[in-house]
């Protein structure tokens, strides 16, 4: 499983122009299931992202959590983390779960966050989304787990 995760100050997604999902202070998580993985792959996810320390304590150090912050989540699957553009300029997308798989992980990924945490939101699978996000720092981290 990849994601991507962006500390923001501020983050909202729409589908039709219509928010779904939003935001304030917080972490903003592309999220993107791979072939093979499983709902413990999710669950490694929720407990990295529970636990990442990129919010700046009272040092100025990146020592605190979403937790500790009492910041939000705003999950949003985006296949497209698994892009493999080795082979030309147009990349291959064989690297991204099957739908309904990429779906069933998702949807474990956002409600196991909602049990653990709140506030979170989420995007729309599959949907053409807009994302709107104001980038804390900028601090953008790049996940990588396996099962």
């Amino acid at each position: 499983m990849r994601a991507l995760v962006q500390r923001v100050a501020q983050a909202r997604v729409e589908v039709a122009r219509q928010v779904i999902g939003e935001i304030g202070q917080g972490l903003l998580v592309f999220v993107c299931a791979e072939p093979g993985d499983d709902e413990s792959v999710a669950d490694k996810l929720v407990a990295k992202l529970l636990k990442l320390r990129i919010f700046s304590d009272d040092a100025g150090k990146m020592n605190r959590s979403v937790v500790d912050v009492h910041g939000g989540l705003l999950i949003v699957s985006q296949f497209t983390l698994a892009a493999d553009v080795s082979g030309g300029n147009r990349p291959s997308f064989t690297g991204a779960a099957p739908p309904e798989l990429g779906r069933r992980l998702y949807e474990r990924v956002v409600q196991a966050a909602r049990d653990q945490h709140a506030p979170v939101a989420g995007g729309e699978f599959g949907a053409d989304m807009q994302v709107h996000l104001v980038n804390d720092g900028p601090v953008t981290i790049p996940i990588t787990l396996r099962p």
